[in-house]
Parts: structure tokens; C-alpha cells; sequence
């Protein structure tokens, strides 16, 4: 397998809601995305967003909620100050801040918060990670 992710796929309990919060953020889904499944573009991988019940039935598992899966979903900012932007837009379009942004142990800054579904997203600003001017991250 090539060492490449291009599609995350979350399922969601309310399809106009969930679509709602990522264009909240400013996010624009693709032309590809279709009536019950929006495709969201992130500068090389896509976030897919998909009825919770029809991913149940495509995977053919059942949904089990949990507080933590163990999986973040990471936004890299170009600084402090966007951290703190995108943490507060994200709570005004309905998310719940888990922890709020503030100085972390390796150096950075960054926080974390649950979106309408639970899944859980760290905001960071790593001084030590430079990114291109697509900003993609180079490492």
C-alpha cells in the first residue's frame, strides 16, 4: 500500500447540520459531492461527510459511541492568534471545546474540540513544522 491517505470519511447523525458546520468554517465542497454525501477538498485529502446510518449499512458495523476513539483529526495554523480564531468559530457554529487553546508541553499551541458528531479536533501551531504555500505541512 502506498503511504497515502486521499479520503476521510465521517458518518454523521445529521447530514444538513454537519454540512452546515464545515461550510461554517468556511469550508466549499467539491462538485463531486452528491445529495447525502459532501466531499470537502483539504489541499490533498478529502473529508468526506456521510449519513451515519448508510456508513453503518456500507461497512456493515454498528455505530458505538464512545468519548475518546484514541483518533484526532489535526488543523495546522500559521499561528497563535488562528488557533484562537478557528477554536472560537468552531464553538459558535455548535462544536464543544474540550480544551481550550493554550501553551502545550512540546512547545506549540493548540487545542482541542468535538464537532456536532464527537469527532474530536486539535487546532495546533507548531513554531517547529514549516508549511508551503498551500500550506501543506513539510516534515
Amino acid at each position: 500500500m502506498r503511504q497515502k491517505f486521499s479520503l476521510i470519511t465521517l458518518g454523521v447523525k445529521d447530514f444538513q447540520k454537519a454540512l452546515a458546520f464545515y461550510e461554517g468554517l468556511g469550508w466549499k465542497k467539491s462538485g463531486q459531492s452528491q445529495e447525502t454525501y459532501a466531499l470537502f477538498p483539504l489541499g490533498g485529502i478529502v473529508l468526506g461527510v456521510y449519513p451515519l446510518q448508510e456508513l453503518e449499512k456500507d461497512t456493515t458495523l454498528r455505530y458505538q459511541q464512545t468519548t475518546f476513539s484514541g483518533m484526532t483529526i489535526s488543523y495546522n495554523a500559521t499561528s497563535e492568534e488562528e488557533v484562537d480564531a478557528v477554536m472560537q468559530e468552531a464553538e459558535r457554529l455548535g462544536a464543544t471545546v474540550v480544551k481550550p487553546a493554550q501553551k502545550v508541553f512540546w512547545g506549540g499551541y493548540s487545542g482541542y474540540f468535538k464537532d456536532l458528531d464527537n469527532y474530536v479536533f486539535e487546532v495546533a501551531y507548531n513554531l517547529f513544522w514549516k508549511m508551503d504555500s498551500e500550506g501543506n505541512l513539510i516534515i
